[in-house]
């Protein structure tokens, strides 16, 4: 794929605006509540994420531009999605305001109505987390300090959501999110004490 993307002369920035561009469109379908759709669009960006990198050393034009637009463009995919899941909860919830039905046909179901607001709630927290892990590695490189630590980072991020969306509309992704949640703010925890530890006075 990589020696025919450079024989077509595709360049590296492309894919990574490409990716973004099937992020944004992953998080819309989120959104609408087509999630196996929305995962197979995701794992298409997750696709571009890697050929960017593998495209430019080939070619080859690596250029400080293309990481600082390859990362920038990273964190407004992942935000689309989460975005987009984070308004699909949201969205069921408003729902409910005009159907009481369904709220009752729920409630004896187990589901709360406050159910959907907490997990709107936890996509947002997800977003949080994620973005606090690209931030923490980034602002202690900006220091001159090695921050390459954490067990989850952004392909991990995203293969969990992309096997969460491929189940559909169900109880996986709510779990996905909270794990998700819960790993990102551990692993920026994780950055937090290694760039401390580095910075102590030996």
């Amino acid at each position: 794929m990589v020696s025919g993307l450079v024989w077509l002369g595709v360049g590296p920035d492309a894919l990574t605006i490409a990716g973004c561009v099937l992020s944004i469109v992953s998080g819309m379908l989120f959104f609408e509540g087509s999630f196996q759709l929305g995962a197979a669009f995701l794992a298409l960006s997750g696709l571009c994420d890697i050929l960017d990198g593998q495209v430019a050393r080939r070619r080859p034009v690596v250029s400080r531009f293309g990481a600082f637009l390859d990362s920038t463009l990273d964190r407004a995919a992942e935000g689309a999605v989460l975005i987009g899941l984070a308004g699909f909860y949201f969205m069921h919830l408003y729902d409910l305001a005009f159907d009481p039905a369904q709220v009752l046909e729920e409630v004896a179901r187990g589901l709360e109505p406050r159910t959907w607001a907490l997990l709107s709630l936890t996509a947002m927290l997800a977003m949080l987390g994620s973005f606090l892990v690209s931030y923490t590695r980034a602002r202690a490189e900006g220091l001159g300090i090695d921050c390459k630590v954490g067990w989850f980072e952004r392909p991990e991020r995203l293969v969990l959501l992309m096997v969460a969306g491929a189940f559909g509309v169900g109880p996986v992704m709510p779990g996905a999110l909270i794990l998700l949640t819960l790993l990102s703010f551990a692993t920026a925890v994780q950055r937090v004490a290694h760039v401390w530890r580095e910075t102590r006075p030996r």
